[in-house]
């Protein structure tokens, strides 16, 4: 017989698929904004934002990957898509042969600052002014129980 205390409790389920639906629904919304003022998806200024973050504005793909969670095919994408856009460059890798590393290019720095008012004005809408300052921090403390 099964102890009911290793199933989930109904209202710790319902809380995680609230999440992941509230998730997907802001982010959605957020990048419904961004398209509709003539901006490319938020992936892109996701992985540009990593660039800009990175030493002399550079990582190996890998890299990417790790830092915006998104799978390796579809950064491989996603940095052809930009390096195409003139948004970013490839350029072999220091120390390794066959490497590439991606560079922020000036035409990506310009994105990022055109696209980060339009994208600050989404979040606030669609999420940040359906809270008060207790409620962001009631839901920083939660999700700081769940964060690595």
């Amino acid at each position: 017989m099964m102890d009911d205390s290793s199933l989930a409790k109904p209202p710790r389920m319902d809380a995680w698929v609230r999440l992941q639906k509230a998730s997907t629904a802001v982010l959605d919304r957020v990048e419904a904004k961004l398209k509709a003022d003539g901006y490319p998806p938020l992936s892109w200024y996701d992985v540009l934002l990593e660039l800009r973050r990175a030493d002399q504005k550079t990582l190996r793909p890998v890299e990417i990957e790790k830092r915006i969670l998104l799978a390796q095919y579809n950064v491989s994408r996603l940095i052809d898509r930009l390096v195409a856009a003139s948004f970013a460059e490839k350029l072999k890798a220091p120390n390794d042969g066959r490497g590439v590393v991606v560079r922020l290019t000036s035409q990506g720095e310009e994105l990022l600052s055109r696209m980060w008012p339009a994208y600050e004005a989404a979040v606030k809408q669609e999420f940040s002014e359906k809270m008060t300052d207790a409620d962001a921090d009631d839901l920083m403390r939660v999700l700081g129980k769940v964060l690595p």
